[in-house]
């Protein structure tokens, strides 16, 4: 059975994996609902309890997803993780993000009719909404807990002064964030602050999207409906760059015997029991290798032999887009509304 955490000092007891489901709504490429269904299935009868969705992952049909996959479980075996304020337009289009208070409750009501459940256990604004204060985003949320519709409160990708204003408002149990072996901004001031408030961390995008794994090491063209294919990290130079990375990463795999996904995932697993991998697997197969890693037990030397494949700030381009990263409030340090 996989092992448990605390999320914080006060939220859920979670297990070590989150299993991440954006990507059954597409983001990157074709997808299969049978399949998808089976994934979150085999994820819960592992053990992974925690699941993380958006109420804007495919415009609603990751929630429908995850509700179908859930009919007939027991409700208390799921932790249920809801992103919310992306507005998304026909065609997918993105127009940034709502967190007006009548506006959470507008998306919270269509979010439990489609994950077909009466509560959310951790909710969280997608992105920090430039035109809301931070406290009356969390103040709202606030409301919802002490009405029992919310059982926590999680923030996504906000900076330190963000995260401090919002703490005083309420206890926040976790934050998303993106965090792997080449995207380590959170340790310099984010993930210290974290600790020293008591809030959890979930890490997305420990592989990289894909990046830190074999599937990219061969070539492949990106489908132009792949979320990767306009991503700075995944085109041109850059692209050769890093998987020279990958390939010093993979000679550290073999001689544990393992994946260099699996590799990637256990270096996170190993910088804390505060940050809990949430991992985007697809497919059965994916997440029995995601699984893998929770037998990879990684000593200082380990540590230091990955270290030395993948030094810090080596990667070649930003982890998103210019317009993406400039709706990051954790990339501007020191500032937040």
């Amino acid at each position: 059975m996989i092992s448990t955490t605390a999320l914080g000092t006060t939220g859920p007891t979670v297990s070590r994996l989150g299993l991440g489901a954006m990507g059954m709504s597409g983001m990157y490429g074709k997808t299969d609902d049978a399949e998808s269904v089976a994934t979150i299935h085999a994820a819960l009868d592992a053990g992974i309890d925690l699941v993380d969705t958006g109420d804007f992952y495919g415009s609603g049909h990751n929630e429908s997803l995850i509700g179908k996959a859930l009919a007939g479980r027991r409700r208390d075996d799921v932790t249920l993780s809801v992103k919310f304020g992306g507005l998304r337009g026909p065609g997918g289009t993105w127009a940034g993000v709502d967190t007006r208070p009548e506006s959470i409750r507008n998306f919270l009501a269509y979010s439990l009719q489609r994950l077909g459940v009466d509560y959310i256990d951790i909710y969280r604004p997608a992105r920090l909404d430039p035109d809301v204060p931070i406290e009356d985003t969390v103040g709202t949320i606030g409301e919802l807990v002490e009405a029992g519709y919310v059982r926590h409160i999680g923030l996504s990708e906000v900076g330190p002064e963000t995260l401090r204003r919002a703490a005083a408002v309420h206890p926040i149990v976790d934050l998303q964030i993106e965090y792997s072996l080449v995207s380590r901004g959170i340790e310099a001031e984010i993930l210290p602050l974290c600790r020293e408030l008591g809030i959890g961390v979930t890490a997305y995008g420990v592989l990289s999207r894909g990046l830190l794994s074999d599937s990219l090491r061969t070539d492949q063209t990106l489908a132009a409906d792949d979320f990767r294919a306009h991503s700075p990290r995944f085109q041109g130079e850059n692209l050769r760059q890093n998987l020279t990375l990958v390939d010093s990463l993979a000679a550290v795999a073999a001689q544990h015997g393992v994946s260099v996904a699996q590799l990637a995932i256990a270096w996170v697993l190993a910088q804390g029991d505060d940050i809990v991998p949430v991992v985007g697997a697809r497919t059965v197969a994916r997440l029995e290798e995601t699984l893998g890693a929770l037998d990879v037990h990684l000593g200082a030397g380990d540590l230091a032999a990955i270290a030395a494949a993948v030094p810090d700030n080596a990667v070649a381009g930003e982890r998103y887009a210019p317009a993406q990263m400039a709706q990051l409030d954790s990339e501007r340090v020191g500032v937040g509304r």
